[in-house]
């Protein structure tokens, strides 16, 4: 605010410029449907930039290293625009697959990520400790102390005498999985899709603090953000400074405030339906507010309903499912059909350990292989252990190329656009159902009524 109480993007009395005239049409992802494109005026973004600023301390001896493209929302206001506010540095990494060298080489004091990139560090991480099992059990102390110590510094959790530990611990630990982040990250930001609870546990244990957002393409982007002294990791934190939220009778997440979109290009209609004439934008996800934090907890339109009626929200399975080494990204369907089943991409290395000798067909063949299929099935059951019984995958098909943006079956953010993915592969989606007629599927549809309570 200047001396007159005026924000640095309302203008003035000489100037031309029209804060709220359009600046940008963004278009969004297209991740569950055609994409649309999101009208921003000056004073969207600006309002936006300006109020992150303010929640956690950025210093003009700041270094961002930025690796999401910029006609991202995310990656040009909170990457390119709020830098710009504090004075401070940004680079940019070469590309996605250069980026784990351009970590180390820049060595960045900040980061506006995607899980993505900490699920990385994470499952290599897991892979590396798996046959070391004293330096798995010295790693697993020092995350445990580190998250007991980050819970007391939150005001959550009291004194213990292990926390008398956590230097020696820490110095043992921290140095060597902070190494691969550059080592100099004082906290990040993850935004884009949900943050594991056990990446996030992990990295805040080891002394990096994940501090993870929300946001949507429509409001320019972020909503959101946990703050370095309050944050609950579970959440998506609190509302920026001047942004209202209020959740609907049917539970959905609304927004309001000056970076609210001018509307779609061109889609009157489109726009009348996301935001209401009291000015609420309708997010498309599902919340709770809990002391202030923001609780997603799932998409309105992004279920699955099975041929006996029940529904399923697939996104955190596919997170589960995902965070397993041997899968490095799953979309689970079912659409109508009698039961759930999920097209994965494997780590090549990870699923030859796995499998061994046995397999004999290539790995894009797993359907056709009896032996596979129970391993692949075995896996991904353990992974959703924790699940509802409703939450049951019963055929995988594995899919020979990764997803990528570059392809065009992941966003800018790397969620995976379901719809084209399914499209894309379409003869995979066909294939896990064929064979399965009519008595199969009322075998399948009783059979999943029958676990469909809580285990």
């Amino acid at each position: 605010m200047d001396t007159a109480g005026r924000s640095p993007w309302s203008g003035s009395a000489g100037s031309a410029a029209d804060p709220d005239a359009l600046a940008t049409i963004v278009y969004t992802s297209g991740t569950t449907g055609r994409p649309k494109g999101v009208m921003l005026s000056h004073r969207n973004i600006l309002a936006n930039a300006y109020s992150g600023l303010g929640t956690n301390p950025v210093y003009p001896n700041d270094l961002f290293l930025s690796f999401l493209p910029l006609s991202h929302i995310l990656e040009r206001t909170v990457g390119y625009y709020l830098p710009m506010m504090a004075g401070a540095a940004v680079a940019h990494a070469r590309s996605i697959s250069y980026l784990a060298e351009d970590l180390v080489q820049v060595r960045p004091t900040l980061l506006v990520s995607v899980p993505r990139v900490f699920e990385w560090v994470y499952n290599r991480l897991r892979d590396k400790l798996a046959h070391r099992p004293v330096a798995r059990r010295l790693f697993e102390s020092a995350v445990a102390t580190g998250w007991h110590r980050f819970e007391r510094a939150q005001g959550r959790a009291g004194w213990h005498p292990r926390l008398l530990a956590a230097p020696l611990l820490h110095a043992l630990v921290a140095p060597k999985v902070m190494a691969r982040l550059g080592g100099r990250v004082r906290f990040a930001i993850s935004g884009g899709a949900a943050l594991p609870e056990p990446v996030a546990r992990t990295f805040i244990g080891l002394g990096l603090t994940p501090l993870q957002g929300y946001g949507l393409t429509e409001y320019g982007p972020v909503i959101s953000v946990n703050r370095i002294h309050r944050n609950q990791p579970t959440s998506v934190g609190p509302p920026l400074p001047d942004t209202e939220v209020a959740i609907s009778g049917e539970g959905e997440l609304l927004v309001r405030g000056p970076s609210t979109m001018l509307g779609y290009w061109g889609l009157p209609e489109a726009t009348a339906d996301k935001i209401d004439s009291a000015g609420w934008l309708r997010t498309g996800d599902r919340a709770s507010l809990e002391d202030g934090f923001i609780h997603i907890t799932g998409r309105l339109k992004e279920i699955i309903v099975l041929a006996n009626g029940e529904k399923v929200p697939p996104a955190d399975m596919e997170s589960a499912i995902s965070m397993d080494p041997v899968f490095e990204q799953a979309v689970v369907f079912g659409e109508s059909r009698p039961y759930l089943a999920a097209l994965v991409v494997v780590d090549p290395e990870q699923w030859r350990q796995v499998v061994g000798e046995r397999c004999a067909k290539p790995v894009q063949d797993v359907l056709a292989d009896d032996y596979c299929q129970r391993l692949a099935l075995e896996r991904i059951g353990a992974d959703l252990h924790e699940f509802p019984g409703y939450a049951r995958v019963r055929r995988v098909a594995v899919c020979e190329e990764p997803w990528t943006i570059d392809n065009g079956l992941m966003t800018p953010s790397m969620k995976p656009k379901r719809q084209r993915i399914l499209n894309h592969f379409s003869d995979k989606v066909s294939a896990v159902y064929a064979g399965h007629g009519s008595a199969d599927n009322q075998e399948h549809a009783s059979g999943l009524r029958a676990e469909g309570q809580p285990r």
